[in-house]
């Protein structure tokens, strides 16, 4: 199942908690190539979207996704 990610409260996250990319990819294991794509917009797999909701939290997953 694929599942889109708030671009927009992904990023605010980031910032809130002063995480970057290297940084994100080190505490959620996912790849930087994928990091990188779902800030762009890409959608991802279910466990992405989870591994990424652990470290910056639940409000970035969208609704309905």
């Amino acid at each position: 199942m694929s599942v889109r990610i708030d671009r927009v409260a992904m990023i605010a996250e980031m910032a809130r908690k002063d995480i970057n990319c290297n940084r994100l990819v080190e505490l959620s294991g996912v790849s930087r190539v994928t990091v990188t794509a779902v800030r762009n917009g890409k959608s991802c797999s279910q466990e992405t979207a989870d591994k990424l909701a652990a470290v910056l939290g639940r409000d970035i997953i969208k609704e309905g996704s």
